[in-house]
């Protein structure tokens, strides 16, 4: 991101991709700026499947994932959430298939959510800056 770029979450900017730098851009639409979240996950602070961490300051995301259970779940590299949608859905919606994550959570759930992540960032679908 461009020095001077309010924190706040992507979807609350007004032009996210000036807010890019040309290698930002690269690393975003790649998913390669989620590589360090590998670390979180050796240390048990992560999951690879889970709903994704909610910056620190979407209190409307953290309220309402709380008053439905989600944020009982670890975090993950990669939901539910991410392979219907990414960053084109609203709050809501990504709660909703939090929930549907929480309700449906198994081995084989967390397996297709792995691999329609790959086929995603494959082919950088629902990447929109």
């Amino acid at each position: 991101m461009r020095v001077g770029t309010p924190a706040v979450a992507t979807h609350l900017l007004v032009d996210p991709k000036a807010c890019l730098t040309p290698i930002g851009s690269f690393l975003r639409k790649s998913s390669l700026d989620e590589l360090p979240q590998l670390w979180s996950i050796l240390v048990g602070d992560m999951s690879f499947v889970g709903p994704r961490p909610a910056l620190f300051n979407q209190d409307d995301l953290i309220a309402m994932r709380t008053e439905r259970g989600v944020h009982e779940l670890l975090p993950g590299l990669t939901g539910w959430a991410q392979v219907n949608g990414r960053d084109e859905l609203p709050i809501p919606e990504k709660v909703e298939l939090d929930v549907v994550y929480l309700k449906r959570r198994s081995f084989w759930f967390d397996i297709r959510i792995l691999w329609l992540t790959a086929v995603k960032v494959l082919r950088r679908d629902g990447v929109t800056h």
